[in-house]
């Protein structure tokens, strides 16, 4: 499948998990999750036509780690101060982690290249 591109080039969706926090496989699979999804719905409210290109062309996906609660803050600012639909995941609490703890940051989809600026010193989880 080509890669899908907007007018700007390719489009993809980051989620940024803290990892000097502990979480099981399935706690993080599940923050993950929440912030992917509440990542897409902001895109959608943002400039449907690049979240729909994105929902239906394969939903490239890239996880990344970020060391700390700092470094996530820092980027959700960031990311909303360029306009880059994004969603800063905080945990209830219910399980593994104390309630408030900012666990994940999705981001996109968007264009890769703007999210890249951002997140280029970033290592794959």
């Amino acid at each position: 499948m080509d890669k899908v591109r907007s007018a700007e080039g390719e489009i993809k969706q980051v989620i940024i998990v803290r990892t000097d926090i502990e979480m099981g496989k399935g706690k993080l699979a599940a923050q993950v999750g929440h912030a992917a999804l509440s990542s897409y719905l902001k895109a959608v409210e943002i400039d449907k036509k690049v979240a729909d290109a994105w929902l239906h062309s394969g939903q490239k996906k890239i996880v990344l780690k970020a060391p700390s609660e700092e470094v996530l803050g820092k980027l959700f600012a960031a990311f909303e101060y360029k306009g880059i639909p994004c969603a800063l995941v905080t945990d209830a609490g219910m399980t593994q982690i104390p309630p408030g703890t900012k666990t994940a940051l999705g981001v996109g989809p968007w264009n890769g290249a703007e999210i890249d600026k951002l997140t280029a010193a970033l290592s794959l989880l």
